[in-house]
């Protein structure tokens, strides 16, 4: 056997099916039963909004607003710079609450008391925290409930910027039995798989 004709293991491709014990599941998100009326969850990784966020969304979204995109402008004002458009840093909290709140969701059904504290500046870092207000089961639908949050996001300094409740519908466990195989996401038999039938 030439050099040309060795196999280095470490890449050639692996089997997609395995002994159970090896698929392990990860972070699948809160289900409905998960949630605690008065419980807080601080979401992981603080999120820098930096002056290409700000412009693209704005410019995307048509916001027309100099405070947002005009510096010589936004100098002039009490501010001095231009500011973060409001719906980048609602948007960017939002997302940065889903790991937590709405992975498992079905629909988010509103957004309430939306209330910017203080303004964000380019090079500002979120950070996010969501509690748990209220939850309901439905009559009408037996695989959901609604969860009500309060979330709040900081910057750097501590400073409360943006307030707001929101409302999804999130799927019960019970409904939908998450298994390490096939997480949130995930189709069936994609990647590595179980070789047997006992895989929780």
């Amino acid at each position: 056997m030439t050099d040309d004709d060795t196999t280095d293991e470490s890449t050639t491709d692996k089997p997609n099916t395995t002994d159970e014990s090896n698929v392990v599941s990860g972070w699948q998100g809160r289900y409905y039963e998960d949630f605690t009326v008065g419980d807080v969850y601080k979401h992981p990784f603080g999120r820098t909004i930096t002056e290409t966020d700000d412009v693209w969304l704005t410019n995307i979204t048509m916001n027309l607003n100099p405070m947002h995109f005009n510096e010589a402008y936004a100098a002039e004002t009490e501010f001095g710079e231009r500011l973060v458009n409001g719906l980048v840093v609602i948007a960017t909290a939002v997302g940065m609450s889903v790991i937590d709140i709405s992975m498992n969701a079905t629909a988010n059904l509103g957004y309430d008391d939306v209330r910017h504290h203080a303004p964000v500046f380019h090079g500002d870092t979120l950070f996010v925290e969501s509690e748990v207000v209220s939850k309901r089961e439905l009559e009408s639908r037996d695989h959901v409930g609604i969860v009500t949050t309060k979330l709040r996001a900081y910057n750097q300094d501590d400073e409360l910027v943006l307030s707001l409740e929101r409302t999804p519908m999130v799927q019960k466990r019970s409904h939908a039995q998450p298994s390490a195989a096939q997480p949130p996401g995930w189709p069936t038999g994609i990647g590595t798989q179980p070789s047997s039938e006992g895989e929780e």
